[in-house]
């Protein structure tokens, strides 16, 4: 029987607090153990799948969802224009909102996080999680005989520009090629973290979860957690627990954290924040994948082939991705994929792109508190393109060059027409410079890594340095981006400090 939640309790055993991609995975691994966990969701809890309460656009996994969002951007980052951070503030967080694009990345990715000091952490011992990750989220990997007419020119051609065809992207010894998509969709709606992890489990008296919950403050006595403090339904309130774990996103964790004043000290007592632990790298490391779009005029026969393939039934805004690497580069550092969304244009006909991202920037950012208040956003400078040396702005540019080496083969020159933005006689690193976007990946606030290293927040277990019992569950803790889309490394993340937790 589903059990909805009028009011918060006083006490837990463990909170959970934010119900995005990992908070699910790791309230549903305790429930399982027989903990006694609350999910603590700061936006609404639509219920299991088939509760007419999902919007439509969170369902529908042919194309981003834009529902309850939590408005984050640039802020004044970037002088005269803002960049949108999409982050879902919804039951399953971005899991009910992205591209339903599973990928793992390379080995290399995780044996950097062990070769930090980070134990438990290599890809083999991860690889398992990421297996049973694919399995309850319901992974498939479309044929090429499911893709529709735009994507299956840009992977019939990505062979001729050194990019051989692959089965798919998810081996971690794999480097460069081109591959269908694994996605998490089942029966054409987007499968999110909560459908996968929380549904099975909904009926458990020792599963309770609670949206419109947003946790303001973790609250701590001599060092250790006590519980959280929560504005649930307008009302602040006191959940007393033993363990406290934060799964509110890159840029929700550290922002918790800060304003329970654990963080930089001299920033927190700037805002009038008691100080718990000074902890300096709390909002520090902030990076994501630095993308650029590259747009076509298109053509009367992609038009007419794209328009019977929809009417045909199925026809996803990307299938294909594309593995790359820059000069130099023994393992792929690069994403590349073609798009055609319906929603750019505003009058529902296609456009027509290929985006390209830098998987593993140099570049770093930070996030800092601009208000005391829950409810206030944070500024967050993501630092795109910043490095010292140009690096990030050099490979991405490759990036588009591989685009339109590609856009250039025969067989794609008629479809594509025309080259309209950035356009072949832009001056490519001042436009990508002017013009640069994320990839929807932020990941590092509150850096994982051993005692040695001053700027980690959390060590290999999620605990937040100074506050023992609270811990961190979320790409906050990666200390670097992997080479993937970060669904289901996030995954891997609950995973693995869930089993922390149960002393695995």
């Amino acid at each position: 029987m589903l059990r909805r939640m009028q009011d918060l309790p006083r006490e837990a055993e463990v909170v959970v607090a934010g119900g995005g991609t990992a908070g699910p995975v790791v309230a549903a691994r305790l429930a399982e153990a027989g903990r006694d966990v609350l999910l603590l969701e700061a936006g609404p809890d639509p219920g299991p799948l088939g509760d007419p309460r999902w919007p439509a656009d969170l369902l529908d996994a042919t194309r981003l969802g834009t529902s309850y969002d939590w408005g984050y951007d640039s802020g004044d980052t970037y002088p005269g224009r803002r960049v949108r951070f999409e982050r879902a503030r919804v039951l399953g967080g971005c899991s009910a909102h992205n591209g339903a694009v599973q990928t793992w990345g390379h080995r290399a990715d995780y044996d950097g996080w062990a070769a930090l000091g980070n134990p438990g952490w290599s890809a083999d011992e991860l690889a398992p999680l990421f297996a049973r990750a694919d399995e309850q989220q319901r992974v498939w990997t479309y044929t090429p005989g499911e893709l529709t007419p735009y994507q299956r020119a840009w992977y019939d051609a990505a062979p001729a520009v050194g990019l051989p065809q692959l089965r798919h992207l998810n081996d971690l010894d794999e480097t460069v090629g081109v591959a269908p998509e694994s996605v998490n969709i089942v029966d054409g709606i987007r499968f999110n973290a909560a459908f996968a992890y929380l549904d099975p489990l909904r009926s458990r008296e020792n599963l309770r979860i609670a949206g419109d919950a947003l946790v303001d403050r973790v609250l701590v006595a001599r060092g250790r957690v006590t519980g959280v403090a929560v504005v649930h339904r307008g009302q602040v309130t006191t959940v007393h627990a033993q363990t406290v774990v934060l799964c509110g996103g890159t840029y929700g964790s550290p922002a918790i954290l800060l304003r329970s004043g654990v963080g930089p000290a001299d920033a927190l007592r700037r805002l009038g924040i008691d100080v718990v632990a000074d902890v300096p790298g709390v909002g520090d490391n902030l990076h994501d994948q630095p993308f650029a779009l590259l747009t076509w005029e298109g053509s009367e026969a992609i038009e007419r082939e794209m328009d019977a393939a929809q009417a045909a039934g199925w026809t996803p805004d990307e299938q294909v991705m594309m593995k790359a690497a820059t000069g130099g580069e023994a393992i792929f550092d690069l994403h590349l994929l073609p798009y055609s969304p319906t929603h750019l244009r505003g009058d529902g006909r296609r456009s027509w792109h290929a985006g390209a991202s830098v998987l593993t920037p140099l570049s770093r950012g930070r996030l800092e508190l601009t208000s005391r208040a829950p409810e206030a956003p944070p500024r967050i400078d993501h630092g795109f393109l910043t490095d010292p040396e140009g690096r990030d702005v050099a490979r991405l540019a490759e990036g588009v060059e591989i685009l339109r080496e590609i856009a250039a083969q025969p067989s794609m020159r008629a479809l594509l027409g025309r080259e309209i933005t950035p356009g072949p006689d832009a001056d490519l690193p001042a436009h990508l410079r002017a013009n640069i976007d994320n990839y929807w990946h932020p990941v590092g606030t509150c850096k994982m890594g051993p005692a040695s290293d001053p700027d980690a927040v959390v060590d290999h277990r999620g605990e937040v340095r100074g506050v023992a019992g609270c811990h961190v569950a979320d790409c906050a803790i990666m200390p670097s981006v992997p080479r993937a889309t970060t669904h289901t490394p996030a995954v891997v993340v609950g995973e693995r400090i869930a089993r922390a937790l149960l002393g695995a």
